[in-house]
């Protein structure tokens, strides 16, 4: 940080718990986002996804 930055304004950032945890940002395309308007939205239909796709046994 440069010493010339002044953050006597400044806030705590009121979003940072919840990327604590750690997360990814994803952009999704706007005709999506009208479907699945929230971040639990999204994660509840890929894990519904997720789940109807055929498990793949791996070789070792």
């Amino acid at each position: 940080m440069r010493k010339e930055y002044d953050f006597t304004g400044a806030k705590p950032n009121k979003f940072a718990k919840h990327f604590e945890g750690g997360s990814n940002v994803v952009l999704i395309d706007s005709d999506l986002s009208k479907i699945f308007p929230t971040d639990k939205a999204v994660n509840d239909a890929l894990r519904a996804l997720v789940s109807a796709i055929p498990k793949v046994k791996q070789k070792h």
